[in-house]
C-alpha cells in the first residue's frame, strides 16, 4: 500500500520563491511599460489600420442570433458527449446503477432539445415565424 507523501517544506519554500519571482516581474515589466510607453495620439494611432487602402463602414460586424444559438447548444451537446464517452469507458465497473444514472442523464438532455425544437430555438427562418412560448406577450 503506497503511502503518501507531503511536499517538504523545501519544496515548499522554492514553490514560493518562484511565484514570488514571477509575479514580482510580470509587475516590474507592467509597470516599465506604462512609464517607458509613448504618451501620444493621433488620428492614425487610433485607427485598426494605419497604412494602405483607408476603412470603410464599421469594422465590428454582427453576425446573426442563431448562429450564436447553434455553437452554444453544440458546446452544451459536445460536453454531453464527453460524459457520455467516459461512461462508456468504465461502464463494466459501473454496474446498473451507473447505467441508471447515464440513462436519467440522456433522458434530461433529451427533454432539453424536445423544449429546444418546440420553443423555436432551431428554427433558421425569420424571427416572424419562430414560435413563441406562452405568457412571452406576443
Amino acid at each position: 500500500m503506497p503511502t503518501e507523501t507531503l511536499p517538504s517544506l523545501e519544496a515548499l519554500l522554492a514553490l514560493g520563491l518562484y511565484t514570488a519571482i514571477a509575479v514580482g516581474l510580470v509587475g516590474l515589466l507592467m509597470l516599465l511599460s506604462w512609464g517607458l510607453g509613448q504618451r501620444t495620439h493621433s488620428k492614425a494611432k487610433d485607427e485598426a489600420y494605419e497604412s494602405g487602402i483607408e476603412p470603410t463602414g464599421p469594422a465590428r460586424l454582427s453576425e446573426p442570433v442563431p448562429f450564436y444559438l447553434v455553437a452554444i447548444f453544440f458546446i452544451v451537446f459536445d460536453v454531453e458527449m464527453i460524459f457520455v464517452v467516459s461512461w462508456a469507458v468504465a461502464y463494466d465497473r459501473l454496474g446498473w446503477a451507473g447505467f441508471a444514472q447515464v440513462a436519467f442523464f440522456i433522458l434530461v438532455l433529451f427533454l432539453g432539445l424536445v423544449h429546444l425544437w418546440k420553443s423555436g430555438g432551431l428554427d433558421w427562418g425569420p424571427s416572424a415565424h419562430r414560435r413563441r412560448p406562452p405568457g412571452s406577450g406576443e
